[in-house]
């Protein structure tokens, strides 16, 4: 499988709606309608989007608008500022989202048949490609969605046996908590402190503040890299993921407990406003009382 895409934005064009039909020599046109079911949000396609793929040829989606809804790019809020749900990418999301949806009778047009999970995957990033997103945001992006086809999509049509899915879905999910946990212990061990489940790595050895953090960074390189080989086929996915599982843990974290943080406190304003406006009360109280101790 090649990995060096040309871009070429004429790939994609006007599916047309209804009736009217596909027109080659028009720039596609996205027209979405919300829809909104509590608090979760879909879109109908209200046109066609096609897709001239480079292997498949022809493709066109949504087969049938009226079975179709899209929640755009599917990316967890955590992650929203790396791949936002929309953006330059959001013609390949749509493509994608068809190639994959799960609708009994497949929700795309395809001159070459049905599309297996892996290769909807690649063209997602091909496409990407054509839309003009950035080589890191794409490759992200596919990987991503390669975790996903490897770990939470077992009943996807994969070009692969229930043992060997059950194999993949291990070294993924193993590779990455590996990762994790020694994210977790090289961070201790640059500030000299113990925690629990913390070990120290041997990769970053006992010197300046300087040059512990330059050989913590190398291990969240090297280390991830030669995991991501036992992912097989997928390897570029693995290092990918690994290595900006590693190098971005500590924002991942940090932006997932401000979220966190956010949801809470928006629960308990829309629940209890008589308790969320005493805590902001007593929050600018004590603000102020700290403020004037420094000044004083």
């Amino acid at each position: 499988m090649g990995t060096t895409v040309r871009a070429e934005p004429l790939r994609f064009y006007d599916g047309g709606a209804g009736e009217e039909p596909p027109r080659r020599d028009r720039p596609p046109r996205i027209v979405l309608e919300r829809r909104l079911s509590g608090e979760q949000e879909r879109f109908v396609m209200l046109r066609r989007v096609g897709y001239a793929d480079r292997h498949l040829g022809e493709l066109l989606v949504p087969a049938d608008p009226a079975r179709f809804t899209t929640d755009l790019t599917s990316v967890p809020t955590v992650f929203a500022w790396l791949v936002p749900r929309t953006g330059r990418h959001l013609p390949a999301a749509l493509v994608h989202d068809a190639l994959v949806a799960h609708t009994g009778e497949p929700a795309y047009v395809s001159r070459g048949g049905r599309v297996d999970r892996v290769e909807a995957d690649r063209v997602f990033r091909d496409a990407m490609a054509d839309t003009g997103t950035g080589v890191v945001r794409r490759w992200l992006a596919w990987s991503a969605v390669t975790l996903a086809t490897i770990v939470v999509a077992p009943g996807a049509q994969l070009p692969w046996g229930p043992a060997v899915g059950w194999w993949r879905r291990g070294v993924a999910v193993g590779s990455l908590l590996l990762i994790g946990w020694l994210g977790w212990c090289a961070s201790w061990d640059l500030v000299d402190r113990g925690a629990w489940l913390a070990v120290p790595v041997p990769w970053v050895p006992e010197s300046t503040l300087g040059v512990e953090l330059a050989h913590g960074a190398a291990g969240a390189v090297v280390v991830p890299l030669l995991l991501g080989l036992l992912w097989g086929r997928f390897r570029v996915a693995g290092a990918v993921l690994g290595v900006g599982l590693a190098l971005l843990l500590h924002v991942t974290v940090l932006v997932a407990a401000l979220t966190l943080l956010y949801r809470a406190v928006e629960a308990v304003a829309t629940r209890v406003p008589l308790l969320a406006g005493a805590v902001l009360v007593g929050g600018v109280a004590a603000s102020v009382v700290l403020v004037l101790d420094a000044l004083v």
